[in-house]
């Protein structure tokens, strides 16, 4: 099955450390333009100099947008094929749906073969996907080198998809983590000496006293090193499933982004395991996401006992308006959510494990063999089945996906909710304009708008129905600058400002906000819902409300209850 794209696996990401002149602090003002001056300025008097530097695609990006006419631009979002991407939306670029989160025969809770994810991923529309069995003393020793093999075969009988190898770190002190390298000669080898050396599970089994956020800290930057090193071309580190456990503590999340924004870009802003919530008898009747936790020993203590639930199929941390996320992205820092799979075991399996598959012993199972009724207790659906991660990249290659998803260009749905999205900010008047993840610098006082263009769902998803969008949001915060309190996760000044009724169900709507004169720092971000469970946000109905609803454990049928979210553009005034 093939998707028709050309191959580009020479491409080169930009290097490690690169920003533009305006944000270098080792070059003098006497050597910028008088137009680099005054941003430089505007960025220094707003507290975001240094948050604009390390955020590399955010802040960092502002003002660079390329001009594109309607024609161009209507052409790009009406050229998309089923799989969602096509001809370039706005600015260029190929959307390309993937998953950075999935187990294999290599984890000992997984079960299938690398080819049989990469399979069905093919099937389900995707065009990335990233291998991330489970960091521990078995893989360090026998998983990292053995499912190599199998991932490069899958690269060759799999031409439409991009399979990059990763792991699923055991982030020391706080839960887990994707870790993922650029396909290359040592990808293997740099894996392996990460995981040897930064794994809490491989290290605790040593000497518990190691596992530390230092370790966590240090293991960041130990990535950042192997790039600029020029061991691998590119990698990056995204934390999963953070509000499960309550172990993620603001801290450390700022933390880990503050090591190398170039390598810790983001987390998981919807958790993998979504049908884990379908209730009994047709499902597990578990927490959906299995989100089912209560706090614990290691928990930090400020989160609410509503953080270790989902809300609608999300985590706390990204579905709060308000919440730990946008106080992220108040300071200006760049960080990215995602959806995915999380898949070891799907839903409705009649496979299993050979009686005789000895993990312990061999560092894998031994190839799923069928033989049993369909099994309805098992949480996760296959890669690209429900939950898609796309990202806007300059070409169908490896270094052109990790580009994207380090700049933000990255929006998320479930079930198939929309088809395509073009969000745009520019101002009043212009033809330049920015997309997700980038930063739009204006002229102090102009006025600024946000474009919108949404192609709806217009074929069946794999529930066999076509979802309807019925509402989509917009959430504006203010750009506060650093905050004193590293734990802090609350952004008062962030708030749904304008929702947009979506009264059709095939075809396009376009929607236009102006965002008023630019006076003072804020971003904009986007979310949307099938409307079918909402309520006030956590924050309350004056912040967000009808935001997505707590979802009941035992009781969240994920395909009723769908929603997208978009990364956030800055628009900053000069």
């Amino acid at each position: 099955m093939g998707h028709g794209h050309h191959h580009h696996h020479e491409d080169m990401p930009q290097a490690a450390g690169d920003v533009p002149a305006v944000l270098d602090a080792s070059i003098p003002d006497s050597e910028l333009s008088p137009g680099d001056v005054s941003r430089r300025g505007f960025l220094r008097r707003a507290g975001l100099l240094g948050a604009a530097a390390a955020a590399g695609g955010a802040l960092a990006g502002a003002g660079t947008a390329h001009a594109h006419g309607d024609d161009d631009d209507h052409a790009g979002f009406d050229g998309y094929d089923r799989h969602g991407h096509g001809r370039p939306l706005g600015n260029g670029y190929k959307w390309l749906a993937g998953d950075h989160h999935i187990h294999t025969q290599f984890s000992s809770d997984g079960m299938y073969r690398v080819s049989d994810h990469v399979r069905h991923a093919s099937a389900y529309g995707l065009d990335w996907m990233v291998i991330t069995d489970h960091g521990s003393t078995g893989h360090v020793k026998i998983g990292v080198d053995k499912v190599n093999p199998d991932i490069r075969a899958a690269r060759e009988d799999y031409k439409d998809v991009l399979v990059f190898q990763g792991l699923e770190w055991n982030i020391p002190a706080a839960e887990h983590g994707t870790v993922f390298v650029h396909p290359g000669a040592n990808e293997v080898a740099v894996l392996k000496e990460f995981e040897k050396t930064f794994d809490g599970s491989v290290v605790g089994a040593v000497d518990p006293s190691l596992v530390t956020e230092a370790l966590a800290i240090a293991g960041v930057k130990f990535l950042g090193e192997q790039v600029t090193k020029r061991r691998v071309q590119d990698a990056l580190f995204l934390a999963n499933h953070p509000a499960r456990n309550g172990i993620d503590s603001p801290h450390e999340i700022r933390g880990w982004r503050d090591a190398n924004p170039r390598i810790a870009i983001g987390f998981e802003g919807a958790p993998g395991h979504q049908a884990a919530g379908i209730a009994k008898p047709s499902g597990g009747g578990s927490a959906r996401g299995f989100y089912g936790n209560a706090p614990g020993a290691a928990s930090f203590p400020g989160y609410p006992l509503e953080s270790y639930r989902t809300w609608g199929g999300f985590d706390w941390m990204t579905s709060t308006v308000g919440g730990l996320w946008d106080s992220l992205l108040a300071e200006g820092k760049a960080w990215w959510i995602t959806a995915n799979s999380d898949s070891h075991v799907v839903y409705e399996e009649t496979a299993k494990r050979p009686d005789n598959t000895d993990f312990n012993a061999n560092g894998y199972h031994f190839d799923p063999v069928y033989g049993q009724p369909a099994s309805l207790t098992p949480g996760d659906f296959w890669p690209g089945y429900y939950s898609r991660t796309h990202v806007g990249a300059r070409n169908f290659g490896y270094a052109a996906v990790m580009e994207a998803l380090r700049a933000g260009r990255v929006w998320v749905d479930h079930g198939g909710l929309i088809s395509a999205l073009d969000v745009q900010v520019r101002a009043l008047g212009s033809g330049n304009g920015v997309t997700l993840g980038d930063s739009l610098v204006v002229r102090r006082g102009q006025r600024a708008e946000l474009t919108i263009r949404i192609k709806l769902a217009n074929t069946p998803n794999w529930a066999n129905f076509v979802p309807t969008l019925a509402r989509v949001d917009v959430i504006r915060g203010a750009v506060t600058g650093a905050v004193s309190d590293k734990d802090t996760f609350k952004a008062p000044d962030t708030k749904v400002v304008k929702s947009f009724e979506v009264n059709k169900s095939t075809g396009t709507v376009s929607f236009t906000y102006d965002l008023g004169p630019v006076d003072q720092p804020f971003y904009i971000r986007l979310r949307g819902t099938d409307g079918n469970r909402t309520a006030p946000g956590y924050h309350g109905p004056a912040v967000d409300p009808a935001g997505p609803a707590i979802d009941v454990v035992g009781d969240a049928d994920p395909w009723k209850d769908l929603w997208f979210y978009a990364n956030p553009i800055w628009v900053l005034p000069r």
